[in-house]
């Protein structure tokens, strides 16, 4: 199957064992994640609680969504605007460029079309309505961060894709040109052409894979996105750890902070965050807006779909946290963020029936996008 993707190997191989995460047969975290369970209490779940367990883990009615597209046609006053799209996918526009990350338009998160956890609803944009794109940026290789067939739409643009270790041998081989990808190990920075705008590679504590057998060949990273103005932190994957105070020290202070706070259990360990983990990963990152991604649109774990969104509410005002949570294709500017509105409580949870999927918004024909 093509969407598995393909292995490093080559020049591509030989650059990941020169890295200071490579063991000599697989990355690794600075911090086991098996050192212990987040919650002794907690027992691992099993198969069957994973296919059937939990309670309310998928909405029963369609989650309110916003069409961005005319929003986009204006240049943000403060010169930093994020629109979430749903689970990890923010379209970020910086000081004038625009930068996509972790893409998933796919129905699935899953290698096949048929099986594996299945999108609450599309995204609120249809790709080919999407505008002029300036980078890609892709923290890690799991299915729900990089999906073959976004990325093979992707690949027919002429758009640089910036990732982290070995991801660039999935890219190129579903036909991303491989003078447009550029692999990052951690603390490594890359300057796009042209620009002003630095994307820099940060420790994150996950693991990576898309088949068993090329576990942790691909290294896991969170980013940060710099223009001269602002600065963006996003998480990718990660479990809390001491890190991030490094990361505050070496690429703060942040305008915008983009943390996963779904799809965790407290079996696992430290390889999610969930939304109190993530607010203590704020406070370590000691600056910005918080923006929470990675919920809303799969169900990957055993809490209810809105969970994070009831915690985060609940606990962040009272630990100081700035909360944007906007609806899918809500573009939000940081510097005004204003009162939260709890939108999801008015999704039918109770509603029997399938899901009614939102519709998606499209590129009008007589729309064109503003020259930068």
């Amino acid at each position: 199957m093509k969407s598995l993707g393909k292995r490093p190997a080559g020049a591509r191989l030989e650059r990941i064992k020169a890295s200071p995460r490579w063991t000599g047969e697989q990355f690794r975290n600075l911090h086991p994640i098996a050192a212990g369970l987040r919650d002794p209490s907690a027992s691992m779940p099993t198969l069957q609680d994973f296919l059937c367990g939990g309670e309310r883990r998928v909405p029963r009615g369609p989650l309110p969504s916003v069409n961005p597209l005319e929003a986009w046609g204006k240049k943000p006053a403060s010169g930093l605007r994020a629109t979430w799209l749903g689970h990890s996918t923010v379209l970020l526009e910086i000081d004038g460029l625009r930068v996509l990350t972790d893409p998933v338009w796919g129905p699935r998160a899953s290698p096949s079309r048929i099986a594996g956890p299945k999108r609450f609803q599309p995204v609120p944009v249809a790709l080919q309505a999407m505008p002029p794109l300036d980078l890609v940026v892709v923290s890690h290789d799991h299915y729900d961060h990089l999906d073959y067939p976004t990325i093979r739409k992707l690949a027919r643009l002429n758009v640089p894709f910036v990732t982290s270790l070995g991801v660039g041998a999935h890219l190129e081989a579903w036909g991303v040109a491989p003078e447009r990808i550029v692999e990052l190990d951690w603390w490594e920075s890359h300057r796009v052409p042209n620009t002003d705008l630095t994307v820099t590679a940060a420790p994150s504590q996950h693991f990576s894979g898309r088949t068993l057998r090329s576990r942790n060949t691909t290294l896991w990273s969170s980013m940060v996105i710099r223009s001269p103005r602002h600065a963006v932190f996003f998480s990718g994957d990660t479990g809390l750890t001491s890190e991030y105070q490094a990361i505050r020290e070496r690429l703060g202070p942040f305008d915008l902070v983009m943390l996963e706070v779904g799809a965790w259990h407290p079996a696992w360990g430290d390889m999610h965050l969930g939304p109190e983990h993530a607010l203590e990963a704020f406070e370590f990152l000691g600056s910005g807006v918080f923006l929470p991604v990675h919920w809303g649109t799969f169900s990957l774990a055993m809490h209810a779909w809105d969970q994070p969104a009831e915690v985060l509410l609940e606990s962040g005002p009272k630990r100081g946290a700035q909360l944007v949570m906007p609806r899918l294709g809500e573009p939000i500017e940081p510097a005004h963020a204003g009162r939260i509105e709890p939108w999801w409580r008015g999704v039918d949870t109770s509603a029997v029936g399938p899901v009614t999927e939102a519709p998606v918004a499209t590129l009008p024909k007589t729309m064109s996008w503003p020259l930068d």
